[in-house]
């Protein structure tokens, strides 16, 4: 069973490039790890008049990759990696605010 999973996190002023760059090199562990999670489809978008970023992820498990129960190490060191250019909770996990479905279309 597949579910879909959006949310939005908060991009700091100023860092849009660096947080494209971060991205665009991301550790294969990572990417791996998310994948054994069971998160798969996973875009992040910006909003460049609010700095806000929209998430979106298709999971096969219970879990998604904004679960804060059980944090692996390899999660937590990106965490902190990315805390200095975005809104962050005190453990370093990105501020995510989850947004419910209200529409889909096959």
């Amino acid at each position: 069973m597949r579910k879909r999973f959006a949310f939005k996190m908060f991009l700091k002023p100023g860092f849009e490039k660096e947080y494209e760059k971060r991205h665009a090199a991301i550790w294969p562990e990572l990417k791996q790890m998310i994948k054994e999670q069971g998160v798969e489809n996973y875009s992040i978008y910006w909003d460049k008049d609010t700095n806000i970023l929209f998430a979106y992820q298709e999971c096969t498990k219970e879990g998604n990759s904004q679960d804060t129960e059980n944090v692996d190490p390899i999660t937590q060191r990106w965490w902190d990696m990315m805390a200095d250019i975005m809104e962050v909770n005190p453990d370093n996990s990105p501020v995510t605010i989850p947004l419910p479905e209200l529409f889909h279309l096959d």
